[in-house]
């Protein structure tokens, strides 16, 4: 117990030894954190309702979607663009205040996905390990608990990723505090009729516990719900649904077969939102040189 305790509060361990396989196990007491964030969306009974904070919730999750699919998946995951260390920094503390870990951490263990998919060695596969578990449960596990350094040596330089991913829960908390002290602002009292309690509740618990799961369930429910346009060596799916609710990240098989793109929406009206707020940035000079889809690749999908 004391171990657990003391993994609060000390940063997370990173290391470039691999983990070893077949000793996952949750640990349930480091995890109750995150545990006490899904049952405090009961808050949600106990605060006034309105209009204005389930906009708020909106906005919150979407910008945070946004930063994890953008930043910590195509970006730091994939290399599908390329930005200045400003706009890194900010993409990698917005999408780190999801409490999704940190920006080291996330583009590691999401490369080791990559590298043993839907195998022995892929933690986050409901093929080899059971639907719960790799929705939620390998997120509370000891094997989720460090950085694997030597699947992210191109990130290592950078100082400031370093520090916001051993010290993860600053953005989280940060994100928390602003909430609640912008319900308790005289303006939002005034013009929203609202309270820091309930800023608290909609603008960041619901929408953190909704953006868990829509990530996770990439992980789960894009392995086996949906369509197969290519022949990869997984179960990965194009799944509609998981697409609407990760801003374009469901187009999973497509992600599989050719995982450098920064458009995963390879075909007309598959929805990705991501890749057009990417463009629009790109415009502005804030990110460039966005990877395409060739056109050998859609040549390669299954009619």
């Amino acid at each position: 117990m004391l171990s657990a305790v003391l993994r609060w509060i000390l940063p997370p361990p990173e290391t470039f030894e691999n983990p070893v396989e077949g000793q996952e196990k949750v640990e349930w007491f480091r995890c109750i954190p995150f545990i006490l964030i899904h049952l405090s969306v009961i808050g949600v009974l106990f605060v006034n309702f309105s209009w204005w904070c389930v906009a708020i919730a909106f906005i919150s999750y979407c910008v945070r979607m946004f930063a994890i699919t953008a930043f910590y998946h195509r970006y730091f995951s994939h290399r599908a663009f390329e930005t200045n260390r400003i706009v890194q920094f900010l993409g990698a503390f917005v999408a780190c205040s999801a409490g999704q870990r940190g920006p080291l951490w996330w583009s590691a263990h999401h490369r080791r996905h990559h590298k043993y998919s839907d195998t022995d060695l892929d933690v986050h596969s409901p093929k080899s390990k059971s639907v719960l578990w790799s929705h939620a449960l390998w997120f509370m596990s000891d094997y989720a608990l460090p950085t694997f350094l030597r699947e992210i040596p191109d990130w290592l330089k950078y100082k400031e990723l370093r520090f916001i991913n051993r010290y993860d829960w600053i953005p989280v908390l940060t994100l928390a505090l602003f909430c609640y002290w912008l319900g308790e602002t005289s303006w939002a009292i005034s013009k929203l009729e609202t309270s820091g309690a309930q800023l608290f509740v909609w603008g960041f618990l619901v929408p953190t516990v909704a953006l868990y799961h829509a990530t996770f369930s990439v992980n789960s429910l894009a392995h086996i719900f949906g369509k197969r346009k290519f022949e990869t060596l997984d179960e990965s799916r194009n799944n509609a649904l998981v697409s609407v609710l990760t801003l374009g990240e469901g187009w999973h098989n497509n992600h599989h077969f050719f995982p450098s793109s920064a458009r995963q929406g390879f075909f007309k009206g598959q929805f990705d939102p991501t890749h057009r707020i990417l463009q629009v940035l790109s415009f502005f000079g804030f990110v460039w040189g966005l990877k395409k889809t060739p056109s050998w690749v859609q040549e390669k999908a299954i009619s």
